[in-house]
């Protein structure tokens, strides 16, 4: 439709009147960073002035950004913990915040093994569907016509639980998902899924998926744009197809349900969606019996324009699958956000995933940027708060450290995200995301550092002690070829007695103890969402470690400095160590885990 052109957008024709808006907003927020900063920090000061945590560094009620950076200190969660423990067990005072905190937001990342707990406040919901409302606009610029079909969107809520005094505490896209705003969304052209909410709302991930893998064949021909949260997400739905498109075509051609799905309201909801058609059931037969799965995704969803997955940090690791799927279809990344705080979006959507960059909406919190510097010291002395940079005077070139202030009552919380400026739209920098702060390993929102590896490597081996054997060196990768993802590490053991190695069975039981020293996120990974594969540890010959050094010195490492890798990634360095292995065993058992925190 024709808009008005003083609705016209810098950014481009927008689509509709709607999307002028949107677009309009972006400039307006973005041309005038420096002051919507400096009015959301004041609103947040003035608003928490008399909160236990303002009162305790005597701002007084200053709102000034001075007074603020010389008295509050920078922390990290673990610095909040006793507080959020209060809130958790039920103590209801203005603690952080002055509005009541109205849930947790589970984190994907970890503190002592256990999903960090993010205090989140009613009215955050209106500013995550803000920065959720923009993306359509945006997309529209880069592709047309997105209101004549649906989006086929594999979604999922995950399990919940209750703190001991009561608040409940889930992922941040359950709270969305589950939230009036996502049930009740006003009718948008441009956002329809074929997926229904009763499918998404479902918590049981196999009928979720099942049903609405059924309704995105049933509208094959509607669905122009096909999408999971993250990469790791679609590629699982690329999985579960291969493995359960005979009993969905039975059903796409008989019109009646599998009897696997057993949750009353779905079935009711799909009687409503599913009708006989053989025809549409003979041809996803015929697609999926074929020898390749290569370009599957536009084989079956032929108008698929883009895929929209979040493909940039360790999500990165997929692409090459992506592209063989969907036959080289452009992967969207829409957005930037996390359970602490939504962040901003991305203005080029169709950008290759190497040059994503996403613009800081300067109105979503208050934001300060630490300089990162890899080889300086992790930690500051609380008295002397290290210099942090405004959103708008971040260098271009630079990489800096995420800081956050918000309205739910973070002061100057370290995320732990690394982020490269690459430019600025207006007077807002756009960041490249780099990588998140010490993680090594990642399949899907599971976070394992080296400290949490060693652990387990450490556990693991207590297991060889019975056949005088231990780990002289191990490292590790995440290997993304097999669906779901697993973790590999490969071992070089010193055996004191041949006579006596450790068996398989006991090294099957190492990859087992290795789970279970793992964190809740990856524990619940490969319990409940089957999200991760099982662990495989990979036996290298002896001496195999000492080539690997020899290898990196020949390459310009300095022997003096030269310490194994912990996580491999570098082609020729993975065919070293896998031209070197003797055996390979994976757990043979799910990892113990409950939706309960551990107390």
């Amino acid at each position: 439709m024709a808009v008005d052109s003083a609705l016209s957008s810098p950014l481009g024709p927008p689509a509709c009147e709607n999307d002028a808006k949107a677009l309009q907003f972006i400039e307006e927020m973005t041309r005038n960073a420096d002051s919507v900063q400096e009015r959301i920090l004041t609103e947040i000061l003035s608003r928490n002035s008399q909160t236990e945590y303002l009162r305790r560094f005597k701002l007084n009620g200053a709102t000034d950004r001075d007074t603020f950076k010389s008295k509050l200190p920078v922390i990290t969660y673990e610095d909040l913990q006793p507080e959020i423990q209060r809130i958790a067990n039920g103590d209801r005072s203005a603690i952080l915040s002055a509005h009541p905190i109205s849930e947790f937001l589970t984190s994907s990342g970890t503190s002592a093994g256990e999903r960090k707990l993010m205090p989140t406040i009613k009215e955050e919901l209106d500013r995550r569907q803000l920065l959720y409302s923009l993306l359509m606009p945006v997309m529209n610029l880069y592709v047309p016509g997105l209101d004549k079909g649906k989006g086929l969107y594999f979604l999922f809520v995950k399990s919940e639980t209750r703190t001991p005094g009561g608040l409940l505490a889930r992922p941040v896209l359950t709270s969305y998902y589950k939230s009036e705003h996502f049930k009740t969304r006003p009718y948008d052209p441009y956002n329809v899924y074929t997926s229904p909410n009763k499918a998404i709302l479902c918590p049981d991930s196999f009928q979720s998926m099942y049903t609405q893998m059924l309704c995105g064949l049933q509208e094959r021909q509607q669905v122009l744009r096909v999408g999971a949260v993250f990469a790791s997400g679609l590629l699982r739905a690329i999985r579960f197809l291969q493995l359960n498109w005979v009993q969905l075509t039975q059903d796409i051609e008989t019109g009646a349900l599998n009897q696997k799905i057993t949750d009353p309201s779905l079935r009711e909801c799909m009687a409503k969606i599913l009708k006989p058609n053989p025809e549409l059931a003979e041809f996803v037969r015929q697609e999926c019996s074929k020898d390749s799965w290569g370009g599957i995704i536009t084989r079956i969803w032929p108008n698929t324009k883009y895929l929209d997955v979040i493909v940039t940090g360790a999500m990165a690791q997929y692409i090459p699958t992506l592209d063989y799927y969907s036959g080289g279809l452009p992967l969207a990344c829409t957005m930037y956000a996390s359970s602490e705080c939504y962040f901003g979006l991305n203005l080029n959507p169709m950008s290759k995933p190497s040059e994503v960059s996403y613009t800081i909406m300067p109105n979503m919190a208050y934001f300060e940027f630490l300089p990162h510097e890899p080889k300086s010291a992790p930690g500051f002395a609380r008295d002397s708060p290290p210099k942090l940079v405004d959103l708008v005077d971040v260098e271009v070139g630079k990489e800096y450290e995420l800081v956050i202030t918000t309205y739910a009552g973070l002061c100057r919380y370290r995320v732990g995200d690394i982020l490269r400026v690459t430019g600025f739209h207006n007077s807002a920098p756009q960041f490249h995301f780099v990588r998140r702060k010490n993680v090594l390993l990642s399949i899907d929102s599971d976070k394992t550092d080296e400290a949490e590896l060693q652990k387990a490597v450490e556990n693991a081996s207590q297991l060889l002690r019975e056949f005088n054997t231990s780990v002289v060196e191990y490292t590790s990768f995440a290997d993304t070829k097999t669906i779901p993802g697993h973790y590999v590490i490969y071992w070089e053991l010193l055996v004191k007695d041949s006579a006596n190695s450790p068996t398989d069975e006991v090294l099957k039981q190492c990859c087992l103890t290795m789970e279970e020293s793992l964190n809740s996120v990856y524990r619940q990974g490969r319990v409940a969402d089957n999200s991760i594969g099982p662990l495989e540890i990979r036996v290298v010959k002896s001496g195999t470690f000492e080539e690997l050094m020899d290898y990196a010195i020949s390459r310009g490492a300095s022997i003096n400095q030269y310490k194994v890798p912990r996580c491999v990634n570098f082609t020729p360095i993975m065919e070293l160590l896998d031209s070197r292995v003797v055996s390979a065993h994976f757990s043979p058992a799910l990892p113990h885990w409950t939706p309960e925190r551990r107390r």
